[in-house]
């Protein structure tokens, strides 16, 4: 497996913003992001995408809209994970995501308290 961990860093970052958001290690001992013990994201162990777990429907639109930032190989299809290459994104399309994908796995109450936390 050939990956770099310090490519993970900048989703780490964003990813940790987001209450209830912890540092895991998930498959082949890549870095990753949980949220209530669930998956949010991963760096693949080929080290070239990171898997962000999002609804099916979430899915698809972030595919048709940025075809040449995220993509689903055939492993994924069945599973409502996107893969957003490692090196082709800006950083206000990562918190969207990450935010997105933050968002079907917090709590409610995660959710008050980060909205909460958000107004001036």
């Amino acid at each position: 497996m050939k990956f770099d961990a310090a490519d993970f860093e900048p989703i780490r970052c964003i990813a940790l913003q987001f209450t209830g958001a912890e540092d895991s290690v998930s498959h082949e001992n890549t870095p990753s992001i949980k949220v209530r013990g669930k998956l949010m994201c991963r760096l693949h162990d080929c080290g070239e995408f990171i898997p962000i777990r999002l609804t099916f429907e979430l899915r698809d639109a972030y595919l048709e809209s940025h075809p040449e930032i995220f993509h689903l190989p055939e492993h994924f299809r069945n599973y409502p994970y996107v893969c957003m290459w490692i090196h082709d994104y800006d950083k206000k399309l990562l918190h969207e995501v990450l935010e997105a994908s933050w968002r079907v796995l917090a709590s409610k109450k995660q959710i008050m308290e980060y909205e909460k936390a958000q107004k001036p």
